[in-house]
């Protein structure tokens, strides 16, 4: 059975915000399947990002997909104007929500595919319960809050435990990987098991950002896991 074609998703929390349209067409023209879109409060992460009028923006021009991560508290007050803005996926913090399966299932509602994220320190086992009722799970390889960190090891083993926690209850499910992720490691995270590679400072601060996401989508594991 041949590994499942996987997805590039540029960050844009990592592109030039001064020249942000620039960097929207230049996703827009490249290989990259969706815009990755880190939303923070300041509150559950120790950072701002931006909000509801720059992701319009964002949605106004881009092509693609936008897969939006909800790194705040309370996510369930912003979900229906997350997708009115026009996000495809919304993923939510597993450790943000105290009713998961009901975010998942508002999310699902208003009829965007959801995601749930972990942080590194969460462990897999705490996606249980959960697994089967989701589209996306986004690891976490690295702390969340900013970007240009170094990638967390474990992060191998944590897609391994995911993928059999998920096969045969969910083998739709896609697993996405979130910080220091570069032309360095990406091939070892798709053997390990993941299908969507997030990548920011690896690309925007590359001098060909085009060729850097192309990089990223050529790698081609000829096998399912390692």
């Amino acid at each position: 059975m041949p590994k499942r074609k996987h997805l590039v998703a540029p960050s844009v929390l990592s592109a030039d915000f001064a020249h942000l349209y620039d960097d929207v067409a230049m996703v827009n023209q490249s290989e990259a399947d969706w815009f990755h879109v880190d939303i923070m409060d300041g509150v559950f992460v120790p950072n701002i990002s931006f909000g509801f009028p720059v992701l319009a923006s964002i949605a106004h021009y881009a092509k693609k997909p936008l897969d939006v991560h909800l790194m705040i508290v309370d996510p369930d007050r912003y979900l229906e104007q997350f997708q009115a803005i026009g996000a495809d996926n919304i993923t939510v913090h597993a450790e943000a929500c105290t009713h998961l399966n009901r975010t998942v299932q508002s999310i699902r509602e208003l009829g965007c595919t959801a995601g749930v994220a972990i942080n590194p320190a969460t462990p897999v086992s705490h996606l249980h319960e959960i697994v089967e009722d989701v589209d996306v799970v986004l690891l976490m390889s690295v702390n969340p809050g900013f970007g240009g960190q170094k990638f967390i090891e474990s992060t191998y083993r944590k897609i391994r435990e995911l993928r059999d926690l998920a096969t045969g209850r969910n083998d739709n499910l896609l697993i996405e990987i979130d910080g220091g992720v570069s032309s360095h490691n990406a091939l070892a995270l798709l053997k390990a098991g993941a299908d969507v590679l997030v990548a920011g400072n690896s690309i925007f601060s590359d001098k060909n950002p085009t060729h850097a996401i192309a990089e990223l989508k050529r790698m081609a594991p000829d096998v399912i896991s390692v």
